[in-house]
């Protein structure tokens, strides 16, 4: 072993790693990113959950009740609602998480012991199903007003007297919640790793030239890229809806065209960001190690392992950036809510606009020369 010479090899590998600033940016940011994901934005005790409460009594004692659960700050009311049936809408649509539906005889349910007040619940993830079981636990005023007759029953417990209902996943299995999130995860996965690749293989094999000798143009070349891997994501969604189905029984309460309509969304969004790293990227690793820097802030801050409601909002709003946040909702609420696109319009948008940029500027970016 020759000292001098594996100390030169040690010497040219330093300094090749201080080039790349690839590699450099893998050295340095996968600890950062990965402790303040983890430290500051992953929090399982959930707190501000989106909420809309229809309060038919009126009275000074639904009110109170009212205001000892936000007391709570487990709910932050975001919509409005008169009645019940307006608060399932809301939920089917995912502008909500829990809504809290009181009685018109909230005075009289209260000084009969029956029960007085309805926490209604998005099941779909269990998370925040755990969470609205708080509520339940508020304590409740059984002094009977001055034309009250005496109250019956009032060793009742609040959660005797708060029932919590929990809609589109009662038994709480995990999988349910699960499946249809591994859509998106796997989608992401293969089909930003597909395309960030593409442009550069072409150079590393030498096949550019033959590219830049073709009278295709830059958006041509772009779009042709792409569509080979939308089938194959069909392929994708199709493989993982029967295993849920077969193995796990998740339920497809919306409309099936609709389900493929989302995965096509999502399918579209992550290869134009992968032809737009494939255009930054020199070489096949180079595009592997940026293809990791959007696929660990998808899968933690989307809402798929961790309740997107227990972010802090500059972290929230970060993630709205990212496809697959609202690819989650489009399909949780099309195969667990049984809603439809139009009703998650707002989802189906920023999916569009995100896959418009991309391509716009993947295609700005991509120059068909050599240098």
């Amino acid at each position: 072993m020759n000292w001098r010479r594996l100390w030169a090899v040690m010497l040219k590998e330093v300094r090749q790693l201080r080039r790349d600033r690839i590699t450099l940016a893998m050295i340095i940011g996968i600890p950062v990113l990965q402790l303040v994901l983890f430290g500051y934005a992953i929090n399982l005790n959930l707190r501000g959950l989106d909420a809309a409460i229809a309060d038919q009594a009126g009275s000074a004692g639904s009110r109170a009740l009212v205001m000892d659960m936000l007391a709570t700050d487990v709910i932050v009311p975001v919509r409005e609602a008169r009645t019940p049936q307006e608060l399932m809408a809301l939920l089917k649509r995912g502008e909500i998480s829990v809504g809290i539906a009181i009685p018109a005889d909230f005075e009289r349910r209260r000084i009969d012991g029956r029960a007085v007040a309805q926490v209604l619940v998005d099941g779909t993830d269990t998370v925040v199903q755990s969470a609205a079981l708080q509520l339940a636990q508020v304590p409740l005023d059984t002094t009977p007003s001055a034309n009250a007759g005496p109250l019956r029953d009032a060793g009742l417990s609040a959660a005797q007297r708060i029932s919590v209902v929990s809609f589109y996943n009662p038994e709480r299995r995990s999988a349910v919640n699960i499946v249809p999130g591994l859509i998106g995860i796997i989608l992401t996965m293969t089909m930003v790793m597909f395309t960030s690749v593409a442009i550069v293989r072409e150079r590393e094999r030498g096949n550019m030239e033959l590219l830049i000798a073709t009278p295709l143009s830059r958006s041509e070349l772009m779009v042709g890229k792409v569509l080979p891997y939308a089938l194959i994501g069909l392929v994708q969604t199709t493989l993982v809806l029967l295993l849920g189905i077969w193995l796990f029984q998740v339920p497809i309460r919306g409309s099936l065209l609709d389900v493929y309509l989302a995965s096509i969304l999502l399918i579209v969004a992550n290869l134009t960001m992968g032809l737009l790293i494939s255009t930054k990227a020199r070489s096949q690793f180079q595009s592997m190690q940026m293809t990791f820097f959007v696929f660990l802030p998808s899968i933690l801050l989307s809402g798929f392992m961790f309740p997107f409601a227990g972010m802090p909002k500059i972290v929230q709003w970060l993630a709205e950036l990212l496809p697959l946040t609202h690819f989650l909702r489009l399909i949780r609420g099309v195969m667990l809510r049984g809603a439809g696109l139009f009703e998650l319009w707002p989802e189906v948008l920023a999916l569009v606009v995100f896959t418009v940029a991309m391509m716009a500027l993947a295609i700005l970016r991509f120059r068909k020369r050599l240098d």
